[in-house]
């Protein structure tokens, strides 16, 4: 395991994952639940995680984001770690909601027709709203060429992706963090 990799999901494991009774968004009940916001957001692993990122996203990737919050954190420091690097990243969000003022759309951020887009989430256990997000940015037309979690706690979002045809991917599992998948 690489130094990044332990010490981002050493890092999980001490702030972001809490035990004990908890409902899932599905409704399900579990004993364990993380908040993996509490490690993305954190300065001592920004770097490490974006850099675990930007190993697992294609090369030809032009931009990243998600369906808000879940993927903001991931997609804006991701992208700023990469132009420090020498590689661009555009960064957006795709809101829950069409904003009916403005400019109107679910597309916040910057994200171009044509773009090959990785959608990000900080945590899955269905996969769910990655699709959401994933067909917000077809319509654009843009093409998605990659759906990627920080941890995948339920072991059924792979699938799911599948079943669109798209790929996806996680920096972690839920028997990486020491538990079994919880698949709704």
């Amino acid at each position: 395991m690489s130094d990044a990799r332990e010490r981002v999901r050493a890092h999980l494991l001490a702030h972001s994952v809490k035990q004990g009774e908890f409902i899932l968004k599905s409704g399900a009940t579990s004993s364990w639940f993380i908040d993996s916001k509490k490690t993305i957001c954190a300065p001592d692993v920004m770097e490490d995680l974006a850099t675990l990122v930007l190993a697992v996203i294609p090369e030809d990737a032009t931009a990243i984001g998600g369906l808000t919050m879940g993927a903001d954190g991931v997609s804006f420091i991701t992208a700023g770690v990469a132009s420090t690097k020498g590689r661009a990243l555009r960064a957006f969000s795709v809101r829950k909601e069409v904003k009916d003022h403005g400019a109107g759309g679910r597309i916040a951020g910057v994200l171009e027709p044509g773009d090959r887009v990785v959608i990000t989430e900080d945590t899955v256990t269905r996969g769910a709203s990655q699709l959401e997000a994933a067909r917000v940015v077809q319509d654009l037309g843009a093409e998605v060429v990659l759906i990627l979690a920080v941890v995948d706690r339920g072991g059924t979002a792979g699938a799911v992706a599948a079943k669109e045809g798209l790929r996806f991917a996680a920096l972690f599992s839920a028997p990486d963090l020491g538990f079994p998948y919880e698949g709704a």
